[in-house]
C-alpha cells in the first residue's frame, strides 16, 4: 500500500521508519518531513493544518492509507478531510481529538467514564485560580486547557510561579499532585476495539534529576522491568476501554492512537492526561521493540478491523532514546546551527543505534538543526543497561554547538 504520514518530528521519524521496514509498504511519503525522514520516505510540501491541502495531497499520491503525526493537525480536523475524500486515515477527528485538545473535556469524560483520575478544577477567572490553588495547597498542578506543544502544564511549589501560569492562559485545570512513578501507555483503537502497546517511560524535564523546566520530553525507555505485570491489562480495563466505550456513547467515537499519561500512586493508578495521538519520545522506543509490521496495524484501526488482527509481537530487547536539545531549549531555541556526526553513527553504530531526526533541516551538503528538540538518539539492547550504553555511545559522536541532553535517562533502572 501507499503510505502518507503527516508531520515533521522524531515521531514522525519513527513512524516512517517502521514504515519502510514494512513488506507491504509500497511507496511512503511525508508532508513535510525533516532532513533524516528525507532518508526513507519521499517528502512533499504542504501545510499541515489545512485539511484540503493535505486530502489534495493525499489524492495526488494514490495513498491508500493517511498517518497525521502531531496534535495540532487533529485538533484543527485534518483527519476529517482525508475521510471525506474516501481514503482511510490513522487519526481521530476533529471532535474525538479534544480529548487532547481541551484538558476539561477530557476530565468530563473521564467523569462520565468513571476512569479514575486527579481530583481538578476548571477556572477562566483569576479568582477561581486562586482558590483552586488555595484548595489543592503545593505542589501546585497547573495546566492550559489548550494544546501547548508539551509545555502547558507547570509543577511547582511556588504559589507565584503558579498563579502566573494560571493568569497567562484563557483557561486552566488546577487539579492535585499525584506522586508515585508515571508511565506512557499507548492504545490503538478503531473506536470499537483497544490493542494497547508496550509502556514506557519519558523524562519531562529539561535536566539531570529532574530537574529544571519542563519539556516536551528529553528521553525514553521500555521496557519497565518496575511495573506491575498487570498493569496494562488493568489499565485497558479500567481506563482505555472506558474512556473509548465512551466517546462512541457520546457520537464522537474515538480511533487512533490513544495515549495515557498515568500515575502509578499508593491509591492506585491515576490518569494524568489523555492524548490523541503517538507521543514524542516514547513512540521511538515502543516502534523500537515492535515487531508486527506497523502499516497492518494502522491501517485496520482507520478501517475498523481491529478485532481481526493478531495478537501483537514484540523484541525482548530493551530501548532507550535520548534527546538532544538546541541551546536554551525549552525557551527560544538556537536554529541553524551544522550537525555533525550523522554519518559516524550510521557507520559505527547500526544496526544497534541510529538516529531519529526532530528539528532539522538540510541546508546545501549540511543538516542543521531547526527546532528546540533536534535528534532522538535510539538504541536497542539485551537489558536497558546496554541499550543505555549504545544510545550514549552513539550520543558522543554528535556535535552540535550549544546542544543540550540529559546523561541519566534509564540509568536508575538500568543500574548505571
Amino acid at each position: 500500500m501507499n503510505v502518507l504520514v503527516i508531520g515533521s518530528g522524531a515521531r514522525e521519524h519513527a513512524l516512517c521508519r517502521s514504515l519502510s521496514l514494512d513488506p507491504t509498504v509500497t511507496a511512503l511519503y511525508c508532508a513535510p518531513g525533516n532532513a533524516g525522514i528525507a532518508e526513507v520516505a519521499e517528502l512533499h510540501q504542504v501545510d499541515a493544518l489545512d485539511g484540503e491541502a493535505v486530502s489534495a495531497l493525499a489524492v495526488e499520491l494514490g495513498a491508500e492509507l493517511v498517518v497525521v503525526g502531531p496534535e495540532a493537525p487533529l485538533v484543527a480536523g485534518v483527519a476529517d478531510a482525508v475521510r471525506e475524500v474516501g481514503i482511510p486515515v490513522f487519526g481521530p477527528s476533529k471532535e474525538a481529538a479534544q480529548l487532547e485538545g481541551s484538558k476539561a473535556f477530557a476530565k468530563d469524560v473521564m467523569a462520565a467514564a468513571g476512569v479514575p483520575t486527579a481530583r481538578s478544577y476548571v477556572c477562566t477567572t483569576p479568582e477561581e485560580a486562586a482558590e483552586a490553588l488555595d484548595a489543592f495547597g503545593p505542589p501546585y498542578v497547573v495546566k492550559d486547557d489548550g494544546l501547548a506543544a508539551g509545555k502547558g502544564v507547570v509543577v511547582t511549589g511556588d504559589l507565584e510561579v503558579a498563579s502566573a501560569h494560571a493568569a497567562a492562559c484563557d483557561r486552566v485545570v488546577i487539579e492535585e499532585f499525584l506522586d508515585g512513578p508515571e508511565v506512557s501507555l499507548f492504545a490503538i483503537t478503531d473506536g470499537v476495539s483497544v490493542v494497547p502497546l508496550q509502556p514506557a517511560q519519558d523524562f519531562k524535564r529539561a535536566l539531570d534529576g529532574d530537574e529544571g523546566p519542563n519539556t516536551g520530553g528529553m528521553g525514553a525507555y521500555s521496557p519497565l522491568p518496575w511495573a506491575d505485570p498487570k498493569l496494562v491489562e488493568e489499565v485497558l480495563e479500567t481506563v482505555l476501554q472506558p474512556t473509548v466505550d465512551e466517546m462512541r456513547r457520546r457520537g464522537t467515537p474515538f480511533s487512533g492512537l490513544l495515549y495515557a499519561g498515568l500515575a502509578i500512586t499508593g491509591r492506585g493508578v491515576r490518569v494524568i492526561e489523555f492524548n490523541a495521538r503517538f507521543g514524542d519520545p516514547e513512540t521511538q522506543v515502543v516502534l523500537a521493540r515492535l515487531r508486527t509490521p506497523l502499516a497492518g496495524v494502522l491501517k485496520a484501526a482507520a478501517t475498523g478491523d481491529l478485532a481481526d488482527l493478531p495478537a501483537l509481537r514484540w523484541s525482548d530487547d530493551a530501548a532507550v532514546t535520548v534527546v538532544i536539545a538546541s541551546h536554551n531549549y525549552p525557551d527560544a531555541p538556537r536554529t541553524g546551527d551544522p550537525i555533525t556526526g550523522l554519518a559516524e553513527v550510521a557507520a559505527e553504530d547500526a544496526p544497534h543505534a541510529y538516529v531519529l531526526h526532530a528539528g532539522t533541516k538540510q541546508d546545501g551538503d549540511a543538516v542543521v538543526s531547526a527546532g528546540g528538540r533536534v535528534l532522538s538518539v535510539t538504541a536497542s539492547g539485551t537489558d536497558l543497561g546496554e541499550a543505555r550504553e549504545r544510545a550514549y555511545r552513539a550520543v558522543a559522536r554528535i556535535g552540535l554547538d550549544g546542544s543540550q541532553h540529559r546523561t541519566d535517562i534509564a540509568a536508575r533502572v538500568a543500574g548505571a
